[in-house]
């Protein structure tokens, strides 16, 4: 069986929930890479709504394995709160959910930097999530970070907190100007978590090998979008993690010859959340028709989501850096009864229409969108099955993409529920 990795293929929120519940039907185990619970994959099963931060979403297949790779970070109080919430509504965890032991922990005096340094950057803030996602990473990269690993041998656990702590309340002290942290009450908590955990602790990279020698389905998911990734998206306004598919590689353990396919998950228009540029951002109605439509407000923070038309110059970078062997369109049905509809073909910028992505951060500010407009639909895409189901002018405009993208689709979705999707081919091949 294929290894697939399911990715954003623009700013985040892009509906990869339901995708990979979906692909999840097929796959032997799902392996989330990047990211923290600053995501939010939103699911609706049985007209339930489910709603997962840090656990991947093939959890709520019975039978699926689900693990969470040592390229994520992780907060066990968060972790431990998402696992007694899926308990609590039926779903039955057992020794299906495991977490490598290289992931890093997300501490408290993470999520206290990440407010602070964001009220220092005033005009210049990120938009963060304010969870300690980025100060997590920051440990990581300079090699003082905690890990699972760690947390299970208290020695180490004390000494290496011990260590930071000193640290960090020299910047509490001298940038921030606020109260000195103690290393007893978090080394007490921490253990405790560190016990809780224990028994979901495994060696996520040599069991997701063997499972693709045993010609087992792996399935890579991805959190935020190709446009967060820290190397490839709009620096500095970014996520710290590698969103893209080649951080499945670094973030589950696994070699690129082991990847077999891509699919990029694409809205049918665009959005982001937080700050930076977003050349098809609409300030208007028609940009609130669009958040109200598409329920756009975040999952994880319930900020409400910018809003513009589909930016191609975007979705064929996001083909590019992923090397997407194919598409998954969500949200068609948002687009029902738009007179016409606009999408992005290329830029504008200082006079020349450019088909790729600007290189620094001036240029995407100042990068005017160049539209194509076509017919929009006024019969309904919501729940159909087929592509023939679907209006004539629809259909137009998933070709339009598609071309636009150079990458076949997939699937096309045309609801929030499993049903409410039409595949068609394969994703699982390229």
């Amino acid at each position: 069986m294929p290894t697939l990795i399911v990715v954003g293929a623009q700013w985040g929120d892009e509906g990869k929930g339901k995708i990979v519940d979906l692909l999840t039907d097929r796959a032997d185990l799902v392996v989330r890479y990047a990211g923290g619970n600053n995501a939010g994959h939103t699911i609706i099963v049985g007209g339930e709504k489910f709603v997962l931060h840090l656990i991947p979403s093939g959890i709520l297949h019975a039978k699926k394995r689900c693990f969470l790779g040592g390229g994520m970070v992780l907060d066990p109080e968060a972790f431990l709160a998402e696992v007694e919430k899926l308990i609590a509504r039926g779903i039955k965890i057992g020794t299906r959910l495991k977490i490598a032991p290289e992931t890093h922990l997300i501490m408290p005096y993470h999520k206290t930097i990440d407010l602070e340094s964001e009220k220092l950057r005033g005009k210049r803030k990120i938009g963060t999530t304010g969870r300690g996602i980025g100060p997590a990473y920051v440990d990581k990269i300079a090699r003082i970070g905690i890990r699972v690993a760690d947390l299970l041998d208290p020695e180490v656990f004390r000494d290496k907190l011990a260590h930071n702590i000193a640290e960090k309340n020299f910047l509490y002290k001298e940038l921030y100007g606020i109260g000195a942290l103690k290393a007893a009450p978090i080394f007490k908590l921490y253990t405790e978590f560190g016990r809780l955990i224990a028994p979901f602790v495994a060696d996520v990279s040599r069991i997701a090998d063997e499972a693709g020698r045993a010609g087992q389905s792996v399935l890579f998911e991805g959190a935020q979008g190709t446009m967060l990734d820290v190397d490839h998206g709009t620096y500095p306004f970014v996520t710290s993690s590698s969103a893209v598919s080649g951080g499945a590689c670094t973030g589950a353990g696994v070699g690129p010859t082991a990847i077999d396919a891509v699919i990029g998950v694409i809205k049918a228009y665009t959005t982001r959340v937080g700050e930076g540029p977003f050349a098809t951002e609409l300030l208007d109605k028609v940009g609130e028709r669009l958040r109200d439509g598409g329920s756009e407000y975040g999952a994880t923070t319930g900020r409400p989501r910018r809003c513009g038309w589909f930016d191609g110059v975007v979705a064929r970078y996001s083909r590019r850096i992923n090397g997407l062997t194919g598409l998954a369109l969500t949200k068609l049905d948002v687009l029902d009864g738009f007179p016409e509809i606009k999408v992005c073909i290329a830029y504008k910028y200082k006079g020349k229409t450019i088909k790729e992505m600007p290189y620094g951060l001036n240029e995407w500010r100042e990068a005017k969108p160049v539209y194509r407009t076509v017919k929009g639909w006024t019969k309904p895409t919501a729940g159909a099955r087929s592509m023939s189901a679907l209006p004539v002018q629809a259909r137009d405009y998933v070709k339009l993409l598609e071309d636009l993208v150079e990458c076949p689709f997939k699937i096309v979705s045309t609801g929030a529920g499993r049903e409410e999707t039409i595949e068609v081919g394969d994703p699982y091949k390229r």
